[in-house]
This record gives C-alpha cells, structure tokens and sequence, in this order.
C-alpha cells in the first residue's frame, strides 16, 4: 500500500483529491496521514467525504477512516464501471474541487458516465464553475468529450447549484498508449477575450453584473483585441457575483486548434463591501498578468493539469509554480515514481512518459 503524507508542502486536501483520482485510474491502493494538518480544522472535510462517496460509487472502493474530521484514511480502489452518478453535497461544498477527483477516472473509464452533482458552483478557495467550464474543460476535450451544463448556480452559504456532465470517453485504461501528451510551451497569437460576468437576482437592480463587465473591458481594452463578456442574473439561494475571464491564443490566427488549445483564464468572486467595479478590474488585472507572463498555462490551469500530464505526459511552460502544483507533483509521484522534471527558471514541468 502506497503512503503519503498530508501534510507534505502546503499540507492541503489536495493531496487527497488527487492520490483518490490516480489510486483510482492506477487500481493502487492508498494510506494518507496527518491530512491538513496545519489547518485550523485538521483532517477530512465534508467534501472530501463526497469525493470518497462518489468514487465507491464509480469504481466500488472500499474505504477506512472516511470520516468528518479523519486525519488518516486508507483506499482500495475497485474496477471502474460507467454509469450516472448523483451527488449532493448539501452545501456549498465547491462542486469544481470535487471534481478533482472524478475527472480523471470518468475520463478513463470502460464507458459513459453522467455526473449529476449539487452544491457551490461559484465559492471561494475554487474554480469558479465558468472557468472550469472554458479553461480547464478545453484543455480535457483531447481525451474525452466533455459536455458540462450549469442548471443553476450556488453561492455560499446555501449553494443548491446544479451541475450535469456528460462525459464519453476516446480512451480507456486498456489503449491509454494511444492517446496524445500535453505539448504547450508557447502563447502565441492573442485572438480574442471572452467572459461571464454574474450576480444573484436580488442585485440585478444595482447593475452588479453589468458593472463588473464593464470595469474589465475598459480595463483590457488595451490589448487591442476583441473583447466579449456576458452578464446574467440566476435566481439563486444566496446572494452572490462573481466574473471570469479567458483568453483564446492561436499559432495560427485563421485558424484556432481546438485539439491542442491554448485558453488561459482568471476568476474573482464578488464580495460585501467591495465594489462592483474593484472585482471587475482585479479579474482584468490577473488576467492581463497571466498574459504577460508569455505562458500559454495560467498558474491555477497548471495546478489543475499536473495529473493528467502525470499521466499523459509532456510538457508545458506555466505562469507560475505554485506550492498547489509542487504538491500535487509529490501525490502523483508517490504513485509513478520519479517522472516530473521541474525547471524553476524556466517555468517549464515535465512529466516523463508513463504509458
């Protein structure tokens, strides 16, 4: 049984989330300790024990020490079989988070799955729903077709967002050498920006949305290219906004590859207090950082992609190496090995081969 330490590096659930998926995916079995040790609440939290729930679902996993507030946990991963999973957090549990976990076996299953899941769609600390929706999700179509759905959006505290994905699989475990690695080292030609801009019903008559989109348009009007971002206004439980935003590069202008994009993206969330136009310009500032940066993978993009490049190999340059993506390097590594190369001055990960 593989053993990993929870409180390596940042010490977050991350290390749970991913050693799940890649225990999974890898039919190796799993111990953790001393999960989130240096948090004020150490141990499992109700999100992990829904990603726990849903893979003994998939893949029929045995599981000891799944418990709120648990700082060690085994897993015996089981065979995965396709199918529709229901999941309701309950809360505003992030949905995006829980997915760390899914995405991979889903992908890699024997046939389709269906998740159905309930719960934050747009909270803090996460993905919001959007840019895993046209940042992350693009990146993934490679090995799968992804149709993801937002029912309705779930903001903190009471969340109640509804996410349906549809997922058929190109590859399996058993022809998993056929499918393509992860090759982005270049940005490229910028063609265009797009976005979502949303706020609950209640704030639709303070123009939340709209202000938000406009304070990030004017603020990247600079880059002289065209710039779309659309407003909604979702009957929701909690009052909430929220806006994200992605750039679309291409080698070629004329004709974008969207087998092998290059979308990176930045999210903020709106908060009491803070003004509508504050939000929109620090989503447009991130974002315009991200582009500077050369890079064709944002850094919370690159936290994302290190197991799928774990498993797929390649290499990307990234924005950023953050201490989420050096943790989730240590998970994977625990389970394949030495294969992840780490250029620090370059901005370059690699990841041998493991096919």
């Amino acid at each position: 049984m593989i053993t990993l330490d929870g409180s390596h590096c940042e010490g977050g659930g991350q290390i749970v989330r991913t050693a799940l998926a890649l225990s999974t995916i890898l039919q190796k079995p799993f111990e953790i300790t001393d999960i989130r040790k240096g948090r004020d609440k150490p141990g499992l939290k109700n999100q992990h024990l829904f990603c726990i729930k849903a893979l003994e679902d998939l893949c029929n996993a045995k599981t000891e020490g799944a418990e709120l507030g648990s700082t060690n946990l085994k897993y015996w991963p089981g065979k995965i079989k396709g199918h529709t999973i229901s999941i309701d957090i309950g809360t505003a549990g992030s949905i995006t988070l829980l997915l760390q976990s899914l995405l991979i076996p889903s992908i890699l299953a024997d046939s389709k799955v269906r998740l159905k899941i309930t719960g934050g769609t747009d909270v803090s600390w996460s993905p919001q729903f959007d840019y895993l929706n046209n940042v992350i999700l693009p990146h993934l179509k490679r090995y799968a077709d992804i149709e993801a759905k937002l029912e309705k959006r779930g903001y903190y505290p009471k969340g109640q967002g509804k996410v349906d994905i549809k997922i058929k699989q190109k590859f399996t475990l058993d022809n998993i050498k056929k499918a393509p690695s992860i090759e982005l080292t270049e940005q490229h030609n910028l063609i265009h920006i797009k976005g979502i801009s949303h706020a609950s019903l209640d704030l639709q008559k303070a123009q939340v949305a709209e202000r938000q989109a406009s304070s990030a348009k004017f603020t990247l009007n600079k880059l002289n290219c065209p710039v779309q971002i659309r407003t909604e206004y979702p009957d929701t439980l909690s009052t909430g906004s929220g806006i994200t935003l992605w750039a679309t590069f291409s080698k070629n202008p004329e004709d974008i590859d969207f087998n092998n994009p290059i979308i990176i993206g930045a999210d903020i969330l709106g908060e009491r207090g803070k003004r509508s136009e504050e939000v929109g310009k620090e989503a447009a500032d991130k974002l315009l950082k991200e582009i500077e940066s050369k890079a064709p993978i944002d850094s919370n993009l690159a936290d994302n992609l290190i197991p799928f490049l774990a498993i797929f190999g390649g290499k990307m340059r990234v924005s950023e190496i953050t201490n989420h993506a050096l943790t989730n390097i240590y998970a994977c590594e625990q389970f394949l090995g030495k294969i992840f190369d780490v250029d620090k001055e370059n901005l370059i990960i690699e990841a041998k081969l493991y096919k």
